[in-house]
């Protein structure tokens, strides 16, 4: 989830200008770029606990660890809450989870290595305070109350508001890692076919990458429970968005739908203002009661399009939102197969091909049923793995189109290496814990934090 927004303070006129916000998204194909964000647990190493914000083996501890790589420490109210270095940030998720906001790079290799150098810097820091992270969807082992709260002023907000629109939704905050891709359009008609096809195709990154089959320590029944944490959050911020695929879509659409996503909170000044429920419309008019005659800025639409939560998100960007966080190999797989479907003309055109004609109904059931059966749903004469297989290949072929080759001469299709090798086995991360859990592991999750941790 984001800080504060670092757009402009210039006040909202005019309703065109929200329009533009999408727009100045637009970029030549020489300047598309690739950003990666994962995010992962962390759990202290003599009793599993996820540490607190707090004390000498807490997160604070840690994100000042990392300033000695040249990370520059944000605070809110005196505590080091995010970091920043070469147009990249770390941050902090609700009960601590550890954020890599990437840089937008030009080539997957550079992706890898950022993740790479990422991790090596994390690990040192925290070996030092006996700390270890760990990669999967949703945390294995400890209850919702279990979990620390991190001391920042959205989500105290957050944290009130979950409760009163759906069941899941401090799980959601509290509770789940994913790993995400944010990747660029040349023109509304471009973000618009790039947006069916990912958002059509989200479950079958959802089943590729389900990774979280244990809730309290023991399986729940799904492969990716965090998925499914998602159907019971905030129906007004979540979803397929089934108005992307009428004609006529493109990005005045998608501002009347933010418009009609409740608000959060007003950042004014340092303080974060409950506007929990309030409509921005009303913002829009100085109408808003817990800040009257306030008018919005850009800064503040800017802060309003990060609380929405479809299963892909338009900002200036295109966000894939599907997948459960996992191991190394797997954040880098993430933005090949959304890069090998989106960067190549191709590769877009088959895509779309093999999505087209998918009813409402279809995409739907491929929503709903993924999280609980991911590659073994069926989906019309066959299953979804047969579709990421499909995927998988158009993915592989545009990777190869793209041809962006490493100092060894090596292009970027080997990093949709783990996402094959899922394919072709059948069995997801998920499958493979639960497997590890009824046989060696013994009906514990314990072993988890040691085998899978970074």
């Amino acid at each position: 989830m984001s800080g504060p927004s670092t757009a402009s303070d210039a006040p909202i006129t005019d309703r065109r200008q929200l329009v533009e916000v999408l727009a100045s998204g637009e970029k030549p194909r020489e300047a598309w770029r690739i950003g990666t964000e994962h995010e992962k647990f962390g759990f202290r190493l003599d009793d599993l606990r996820p540490p607190t914000f707090d004390g000498e083996r807490g997160i604070e501890a840690l994100l000042k660890g990392l300033t000695r790589f040249g990370w520059l420490p944000y605070e809110e109210n005196g505590r080091v809450i995010a970091l920043a270095r070469d147009g990249a940030s770390v941050t902090l998720e609700p009960a601590g989870q550890l954020e890599l906001s990437g840089a937008p790079l030009q080539t997957l290799h550079e992706t890898c290595k950022e993740v790479g150098t990422h991790l090596r810097e994390v690990r040192e820091v925290a070996d030092e305070l006996q700390l270890g992270f760990l990669g999967m969807g949703f945390q294995p082992k400890w209850r919702r109350e279990d979990m620390p709260w991190m001391p920042k002023g959205r989500y105290r907000i957050m944290k009130a508001y979950m409760p009163k629109v759906g069941n899941l939704g401090l799980d959601m905050m509290t509770r789940t890692c994913t790993v995400q891709v944010n990747l660029d359009y040349a023109s509304e008609a471009d973000m618009v076919k790039k947006f069916r096809v990912s958002l059509a195709l989200q479950p079958i990154a959802t089943a590729l990458f389900a990774d979280s089959p244990f809730t309290d320590g023991r399986p729940n029944g799904y492969q990716s429970y965090r998925s499914h944490i998602w159907t019971d959050t905030d129906p007004d911020r979540t979803g397929m968005l089934d108005f992307v695929f009428e004609d006529g879509f493109g990005y005045e659409r998608y501002v009347d739908y933010l418009l009609d996503v409740p608000m959060y909170f007003v950042h004014r000044d340092g303080i974060y203002h409950d506007a929990s429920g309030k409509s921005f419309r009303d913002f829009l008019q100085g109408r808003l009661d817990v800040l009257p005659g306030a008018r919005p800025t850009l800064r503040d639409w800017n802060d309003h399009m990060t609380t929405a939560f479809p299963e892909v998100r338009l900002k200036k960007y295109l966000e894939m939102r599907g997948a459960d966080s996992g191991p190394w190999n797997r954040i880098c797989a993430l933005p090949a197969f959304w890069v090998g479907l989106l960067y190549d003309d191709a590769a877009l055109d088959a895509a779309w091909e093999l999505v087209r004609d998918f009813t409402l109904e279809e995409r739907h059931a491929l929503r709903d049923g993924v999280p609980r059966h991911a590659l073994d749903l069926p989906f019309r004469r066959g299953c979804v793995r047969e579709l990421a297989r499909e995927a998988l290949k158009i993915a592989l072929e545009g990777l190869r189109r793209r041809a962006r080759a490493d100092a060894c001469g090596a292009d970027e299709t080997g990093f949709l290496a783990p996402l094959l090798e899922i394919a072709e086995s059948g069995q997801t991360p998920a499958q493979r814990k639960l497997e590890l859990f009824h046989g060696p592991w013994q009906g514990s999750v314990d072993p988890v934090f040691r085998e899978f941790a970074y």
